[in-house]
């Protein structure tokens, strides 16, 4: 009997202590540290770690990332604390500036543009999304609101409004000349959208009413060129996204896709008008300094004859240094690769110089697709800039590029512009 009462007590002391030693490697405590504007409710649902999980070292690295690639914060890590009922993990964040105004302009031969109005990426502390600026363009007044509200009430469903206006002066080649078009678009419209995975996969789906306008400028007269062409259009579209793109500060590495198909019913001629379109984005980080970054665009449209087709040629967009809306068309093709490399780093500001090379060919208007691979449609610019960065807010990039067509080096020039350019 003494033994077998030995025997217990110790059984007993082993499953006591197994039991202590297990709770010890439980979590029993979360905690955000650093939150500031944002709500702990919002980045609470981007953790994977809950309290009574075992400790996952690696799950906890995969919490830190999901709250480095929200807008709201700059940066985050974790810390690790034994207590007698488990490990009490503790986040710490630094947020970025989200709200803030937006200055921003862009000069090239024969165009200069500025921008002011406000920018808020994280409003109310929830992730919502408020945009509105006013844009000049060559004197052309354009203007947008955006707003944006994802998880709603903590669902996975969110939804977007759009107020819009474009105008720019735009040249459009005939067989008798090039005419050069004031043109507007004035646009109303929303989406809805679903993320099957929290800030890595969303569907997304709307429409919009727009007015498309076109006048010649200047009182230009041509026999083949409309004076004047207005017309009602609306527009429906779906895109799917996938962003596997991990954020550290400026740094960036991963990849990142969206897929767009829009078709467009013109209320007038009764006529429709279909796109789709491809982003690709790569990243990858060398060392401590370096970050390369490519980037893919595919498109084809609706083949129409007519010179104002969907996809163009410009330096703010695709091929730094070409011009202002050099040409137009109706499939695309670009490829813009850059490497990027810190020459200074402070816990504020950091510079870097850019290498780039910008590379694009397009499809004529009522061409083949063998446009593509001819030659005479091929452009590609190369060059180098510099950007400085404010590390506290996001995306607060001012880049100055200079460009060259390396095929005829008389054809370069300067870009300005605030924010990555991809």
């Amino acid at each position: 009997m003494r033994l077998l009462l030995i025997f217990i007590i110790l059984e007993w002391s082993c499953m006591l202590s197994a039991q202590t030693e297990r709770g010890g490697h439980h979590i029993s405590h979360l905690q955000l540290e650093g939150l500031k504007r944002t709500k702990r409710s919002h980045a609470a649902q981007f953790l994977q770690t809950e309290v009574g999980d075992s400790l996952d070292t690696f799950k906890l690295l995969r919490d830190v990332q999901q709250l480095r690639n929200l807008t709201a914060f700059a940066n985050a890590e974790f810390q690790l604390d034994t207590t007698p009922v488990g490990i009490a993990v503790t986040y710490k964040v630094t947020e970025n500036h989200t709200l803030f105004p937006i200055v921003n302009f862009g000069a090239i031969k024969g165009n200069f543009w500025y921008q002011a109005g406000i920018n808020d990426v994280n409003w109310i502390g929830r992730g919502m999304q408020l945009t509105t600026y006013y844009l000049n363009n060559n004197g052309q007044h354009n203007f947008h609101l955006y707003y944006r509200v994802p998880y709603i009430r903590g669902s996975r469903w969110g939804i977007s409004a759009n107020l819009f206006r474009w105008a720019s002066i735009e040249p459009f080649n005939f067989p008798e000349g090039t005419a050069v078009y004031d043109f507007e678009n004035s646009s109303i419209g929303g989406t809805g959208f679903y993320e099957f995975k929290l800030n890595r996969h969303t569907l997304e789906a709307g429409g919009l009413f727009f007015v498309e306008r076109h006048q010649l400028h200047d009182g230009q007269s041509f026999s083949n060129a409309p004076p004047l062409l207005e017309q009602p259009k609306v527009l429906f579209k779906i895109m799917h996204r996938l962003n596997f793109v991990n954020y550290h500060f400026f740094y960036r590495a991963g990849w990142y896709n969206i897929v767009r198909y829009e078709t467009v019913y013109a209320l007038q001629d009764q006529s429709w008008f279909r796109m789709l379109f491809s982003d690709t984005h790569f990243y990858q980080r060398y060392g401590k300094r370096g970050n390369m970054a490519l980037r893919l665009r595919l498109g084809i449209s609706t083949n129409n004859n007519s010179p104002f087709a969907p996809f163009i040629l410009d330096s703010q967009f695709n091929i730094r240094g070409s011009g202002n809306r050099v040409d137009h068309g109706t499939a695309i093709v670009t490829l813009n690769a850059e490497y990027r490399h810190t020459l200074v780093e402070t816990n504020l500001l950091a510079a870097r110089t850019v290498g780039f090379s910008d590379l694009g060919t397009w499809r004529q208007p009522g061409g083949t697709l063998e446009d593509l691979v001819d030659a005479n449609n091929f452009r590609h610019f190369a060059g180098g800039g510099i950007r400085l960065i404010y590390k506290k807010a996001w995306d607060a990039i001012l880049r100055v590029d200079y460009g060259v067509d390396l095929y005829n080096v008389q054809e370069r020039g300067f870009v300005l512009g605030v924010g990555q350019y991809f």
